[in-house]
């Protein structure tokens, strides 16, 4: 019983960072129908711009949290800057071109990102500087970190925050709009290209959020991470249903959990042939059974609520 409520919290922690990058795939998707192979990246660089700053200005007397916030605040700014600039120089110029030119652009976007990551911070790993004193709390025989839920608190702050940024404001209308028929949303006046970058900006931001999480409950980055969290995340938009954003947060937080579960009784499943290492196997399980059984996803598509 200890062990299966160990493995819920630890697959909530995992599932909330899987949801926040998962948004950025289906924002982008829902919109232009583009799988942005280069996000798990974005999601990447904001982690290493976060250890940056934080390591800049770990002995200018600030406090921790303070330290912590500005990295995590240069880190975003970083992206959505990253975000944009994705959108306006490699995707934007292919936006009539056929559906497999503009997905080719992002792989090879998502390679240059790593290299370049490769070329400033290095082919090791690096560690993430702990800026948070991590306290252990314990319920019936399991423990958790305020490391943990800090992360699962800012994780669901910052999907509401989404929520009420596509259902309430103009950009958000202007958001769902250009996801149901684009030609139609500029005819009442929206300007698409604007929509389409903010798409790819705030996916961007999350994703930048979704890395210091990262960093921080880890404690190390690497100029390769972003594949795998991508991938992953991908899985978790595919599995609720990519293009629709409350699918996105039930799939990453549902995929967090199996990959949890998964780890945990692995060794009991296999009779200890597969240890806890081998978890990222229940990803791809997922993707292909999502992808044999239910291509929509859990959620189906509702074009009425994409971003």
């Amino acid at each position: 019983m200890d062990t299966l409520l160990q493995q819920l919290i630890n697959g909530l922690t995992l599932g909330a960072v899987y949801a926040l990058v998962a948004l950025g795939y289906t924002m982008v998707y829902g919109i232009i129908g583009l799988i942005n192979f280069a996000h798990g990246e974005v999601v990447m660089i904001g982690t290493m711009v976060a250890f940056t700053v934080i390591v800049f200005l770990a002995g200018s007397g600030m406090s921790p949290l303070l330290i912590l916030g500005i990295g995590l605040l240069v880190s975003v700014v970083v992206c959505m800057v990253l975000g944009w600039a994705l959108e306006r120089v490699a995707y934007r110029p292919l936006r009539h071109a056929p559906r497999l030119t503009p997905l080719i652009t992002a792989i090879g976007m998502s390679i240059v990102l790593q290299n370049v990551a490769m070329i400033i911070w290095g082919r090791n790993y690096i560690t993430f500087p702990p800026m948070i004193n991590k306290q252990i709390y314990e319920v019936a025989g399991a423990s958790f970190t305020n490391v943990q839920v800090a992360i699962v608190f800012l994780a669901a702050l910052v999907m509401l925050g989404l929520i009420y940024l596509v259902h309430r404001t103009r950009i958000g209308m202007a958001m769902r709009a250009t996801a149901q028929n684009p030609h139609v949303a500029s005819l009442m006046g929206v300007d698409i290209n604007r929509v389409i970058a903010m798409a790819f900006i705030i996916g961007s931001a999350l994703g930048a959020v979704a890395g210091c999480m990262v960093g921080s409950y880890y404690e190390i980055a690497h100029y390769q991470m972003g594949f795998m969290l991508g991938l992953k995340a991908f899985t978790a938009a595919v599995l609720g249903g990519i293009g629709n954003l409350a699918g996105a947060m039930a799939g990453g937080l549902l995929l967090g959990l199996i990959e949890a579960l998964g780890a945990g009784y692995i060794g009991d499943l296999t009779g200890n042939f597969l240890g806890s290492h081998y978890q990222d196997i229940f990803a791809f399980i997922v993707l292909i059974i999502v992808l044999m059984f239910r291509p929509s996803g859990l959620f189906g598509e509702r074009t009425g609520d994409r971003a």
